[in-house]
C-alpha cells in the first residue's frame, strides 16, 4: 500500500508496555498533549490508572507540603510535584515529588533548556499503593544505577514507609531513631516523623520538621550551600 504524506508523518500514540528508547518515548509523549502523565522505566512504558484521593492524591499532598516546608527553610534546595527527570537513555519517570540541591549550589542534576531535569536528584519520594508496585522493584533499581542519594516509598495501603539511603553503590534502609524520626543523611534537618505521618498528624510532623530545621547541621548546610 502507498501511503500518503500524512500517513507517513503520522506519530504512533504511546501504549501502555511499549519498549521504547527514551528519544522515541519522548517523541511519541509529546505528540500527545492531552496525556497527563506517562513513565519509562527501564525501557518500557508505563501509564497509570487513574488516581484515588486517599491512596494517592492526600498522602501525596502531605509529602509536598512537609517538603515545601523544608525548602522555604533552606536556600538552595527546590521541590518538584511530577517533573519528568531524564535518568538514562531507558529511563524517564516522573516521580510524584523530588528534592534537589540546585545546580548553582553544588547539585548533581541540572534543568534542561527545556525545563526538564536532567541526572539525579538527590531524593526521589514516590506514593505507592501497596508494594506490588513499580516502585519498589523497577524504578528502584533505575533510580539506585543512576545514583538518586535517597529515595523514600510511601505504601499507602500497607501503612509503610521506606527511605533508602546510596551506600557503596546499594540502597540500604535508613533506621528511625528512638523517637521513630527518620532523619536525612544528604538533607541535614530533614527529620520525618513517621507514625504521625502514617495516622494523618501533620500537625506533629511539622512540628518535628522544625526542630530539624533548628538543629546545627541544618545550620551548617545552609551555610555551605550559601558558599557555591
Amino acid at each position: 500500500m502507498v501511503r500518503t504524506p500524512n500517513q507517513r508523518l503520522t506519530i504512533p500514540p504511546l501504549e501502555n508496555g511499549d519498549r521504547l528508547a527514551r528519544y522515541e518515548f519522548e517523541r511519541r509523549y509529546n505528540a500527545m498533549p492531552n496525556l497527563k502523565k506517562a513513565e519509562l522505566i527501564e525501557g518500557i512504558v508505563y501509564m497509570p490508572a487513574a488516581l484515588r484521593f486517599k491512596s494517592h492524591g492526600q498522602p501525596h499532598g502531605r509529602i509536598i507540603g512537609w517538603l515545601i516546608s523544608y525548602e522555604a527553610m533552606t536556600p538552595g534546595v527546590a521541590v518538584g510535584d511530577n517533573p519528568t527527570v531524564r535518568l538514562d537513555l531507558d529511563n524517564e519517570p516522573q516521580p510524584d515529588v523530588v528534592l534537589l540541591i540546585e545546580e548553582a549550589a553544588g547539585g548533581q542534576a541540572r534543568l534542561s533548556d527545556d525545563d526538564c531535569v536532567e541526572g539525579a536528584p538527590e531524593l526521589i519520594v514516590e506514593i505507592a499503593a501497596s508494594s506490588a508496585s513499580i516502585d519498589l522493584h523497577a524504578k528502584k533499581q533505575a533510580y539506585r544505577r543512576n545514583g538518586v542519594k535517597e529515595y523514600l516509598v510511601w505504601q499507602v495501603l500497607d501503612r509503610r514507609l521506606d527511605w533508602f539511603y546510596l551506600a557503596d553503590g546499594e540502597y540500604l534502609n535508613l533506621a528511625a531513631d528512638t523517637d521513630g524520626v527518620l532523619r536525612s543523611r544528604v538533607f541535614p534537618g530533614l527529620w520525618l516523623a513517621v507514625a504521625e505521618l502514617l495516622d494523618g498528624n501533620m500537625q506533629h510532623v511539622l512540628s518535628v520538621l522544625q526542630d530539624g530545621l533548628r538543629s546545627p547541621e541544618h545550620a551548617a548546610l545552609v551555610q555551605k550551600l550559601a558558599s557555591h
